[in-house]
């Protein structure tokens, strides 16, 4: 009877928690959990639909709302039932038994109280761990379960069987479990090495938790600073106006709006960023409460297929890596980097103007590994610079100027372009179009480009939708290639030497002018600086960055515009560079913020 009770009791609990069901929620693959860890779950994965820690079958909640999904009700009615029927004496032979007073944990048995008189007389019995019903109610003491098995209720489940990941008796080890694959170990030795796990997991969690508490506070720091910033500026722009007259009302509005204009979209980043540290802390705390904080081994099939898919998403959590500083750094430093310049000594009414601060520019000048050869330079999908050589191969710059990789040697390259999957495609000298995997295999896809003959020069790029978008000098052409192959699915007319997709529309550079043009090849904006070789980028904050090359004297200059090219500010005035013998240069953008900009000759990272 006792057997019997333990393993309703086991029935009743849920395979999370480990303890008896609390409101029970059924999802749609029929397993059973509490509301209380389906809650925990849901606000872990921050989504509408939750993963059965059992199956792994996927429930789409309702609004985000657990409380919507069915509960069980049979279930519910069978613990309620358990609680209102007081527990009886197990260990009594007569059919009238009486209620229970104590449980013996080490007996596995509800005593009455003449079952425990008679108990406590045995010496054997004295030091039994017995424990009054009224504490067991109240959920100050857990009932110690006794593993029986299902096959053989009478045998303990004594044994582990990592293959099957059940416990088992030893009849059952030696009828099922003794077969090729079968690894069987002491039920204590699993148990042992179990909470040794737990531990460490609890450990790394421990780091984790510390490493992104860091993270967050070093972004609380540079919040602080911006902000420190902004009320300097803000205690300066009110000192000149209580000193000037009322007329300088509406230009101070102006300055203030300025100076908010100018934290807001920082300040917004920066809280974005720590709350998505926040909500990792979060996630972290959330499934290491429901694996590590617990002292009961789950003993069935689901409870370890639950316990094992916490632990999985607790370890996937814990190797994210630590986070990554430069970016708070790279937004507290244009939150920064203003002031409040005062007008002096000047006729005219005004109370100043919000100016940039001078920041000295750390330039790196590299040597490319074969002179007079670059053709083409393109961000990769890790982050780093891809120079392509029409004599040949592409190299691969880290953003302190590393030469990291050189990859299809054999390849005269004019463009490259990297996809949302991660392959490669490039053009060669002969306008044809070729897709790598990312360990650069080429793949047989192929495109119906122009010959060099009819289409002359080309140059490419890829847009956020992986269309492939080749330009030719000579036919005056911009032909779009779908990753498929075959024809062109689109052509326009037009004329381009370098291109560059953007938000949607594209930049061409040619000599002294860059444009932004839809994809149908009309001009929307135009900048032109006569005397001079332009080239164009797309910034990491989504601007437009141009080059501005003086070929004759050596000069580059960089400066940041709108999506209208407007200029914004300059970046990099007047910096002298090595005169290469042809006139070709590109320019881009490391994902961390870095410029590079490049010569036939040399990689210059700003």
């Amino acid at each position: 009877m006792a057997d019997a009770l333990n393993a309703i009791s086991q029935s009743m609990e849920c395979p999370v928690c480990l303890s008896t069901f609390t409101d029970p929620k059924i999802l749609s693959c029929s397993h059973t959990y509490c509301k209380t860890c389906l809650d925990n779950l849901l606000e872990c994965h921050g989504n509408s639909q939750i993963r059965c820690p059992v199956c792994r079958a996927v429930t789409q909640v309702p609004n985000q709302d657990i409380a919507k999904l069915q509960t069980n009700l049979a279930l519910k009615n069978v613990i309620e039932d358990m609680k209102c029927h007081p527990q009886i004496c197990t260990n009594c032979i007569s059919n009238d038994k009486p209620s229970a007073a104590v449980y013996c944990q080490d007996c596995g048995k509800y005593l009455c109280t003449t079952c425990l008189h008679k108990h406590s007389q045995w010496g054997d019995f004295m030091r039994h761990d017995v424990v009054a019903m009224s504490e067991i109610l109240s959920g100050k003491v857990s009932v110690r379960r006794y593993r029986k098995c299902r096959k053989h209720p009478n045998e303990d489940d004594g044994c582990f069987c990592s293959t099957c990941r059940r416990f088992t008796c030893f009849r059952c080890v030696v009828m099922d479990h003794t077969g090729e694959g079968h690894k069987v170990i002491e039920g204590a030795a699993y148990e042992d090495k179990h909470m040794k796990s737990i531990e460490e997991l609890k450990s790394k969690v421990d780091k984790e938790q510390s490493c992104y508490q860091k993270y967050i506070d070093f972004i609380d720091e540079q919040m602080k600073s911006v902000d420190h910033a902004k009320e300097k500026c803000t205690s300066d722009i009110n000192k000149a106006y209580d000193e000037a007259v009322l007329q300088l009302t509406e230009k101070r509005e102006v300055l203030l709006r300025e100076v908010k204009g100018t934290t807001k979209g920082v300040e917004k980043e920066l809280e974005n960023m720590k709350t998505s540290a926040q909500k990792h802390i979060n996630q972290l705390t959330t499934i290491a409460d429901m694996v590590t904080n617990r002292t009961k081994i789950p003993v069935d099939m689901d409870t370890l297929a639950a316990h094992d898919t916490l632990c999985e998403e607790l370890r996937e959590l814990c190797d994210q890596g630590n986070p990554y500083y430069v970016k708070p750094r790279k937004s507290s430093s244009r939150g920064k980097n203003f002031s409040f310049k005062r007008n002096v000594g000047k006729d005219e009414l005004g109370l100043g103007n919000i100016v940039n601060a001078v920041v000295d520019v750390v330039v790196k000048n590299v040597a490319l590994p074969t002179k007079n050869s670059m053709d083409t330079m393109v961000s990769t999908s890790d982050g780093r610079m891809a120079v392509g050589c029409y004599t040949g191969g592409m190299n691969i710059f880290s953003a302190d100027g590393q030469l990291q990789q050189t990859v299809l040697r054999g390849v005269k390259i004019r463009g490259v372009g990297f996809l949302s999957d991660d392959r490669r495609v490039v053009i060669d000298t002969s306008n044809k179009i070729t897709l790598y995997t990312p360990e650069f295999t080429k793949l047989n896809v192929v495109f119906e480009t122009l010959s060099g003959y009819k289409g002359g020069i080309s140059k490419m790029t890829v847009d956020g939708d992986d269309l492939i978008y080749v330009n030719y000098q000579k036919a005056k052409k911009i032909q779009v290639f779908s990753t498929a192959g075959g024809p062109a699915v689109q052509c326009n007319e037009y004329e381009s030497w370098q291109i560059t997709s953007y938000d949607g529309s594209l930049i061409t550079s040619s000599l002294a002018t860059v444009r932004l043009i839809d994809k149908q090849g009309t001009v929307q904006h135009e900048l032109k600086k006569t005397g001079s070789f332009l080239c164009g980028a797309v910034s990491q904050w989504n601007t437009i960055l141009i080059a501005k090359v003086v070929h004759g004297e050596g000069l580059v200059s960089i400066d940041e515009y709108t999506n209208e090219l407007q200029y914004i500010q300059n970046l990099v005035n007047d910096y002298t560079i090595e005169k290469p013998e042809r006139q070709w240069y590109y320019l881009q953008q490391y994902r961390s913020g870095e410029i590079a900009f490049c010569t036939p000759d040399r990689l210059y990272i700003f």
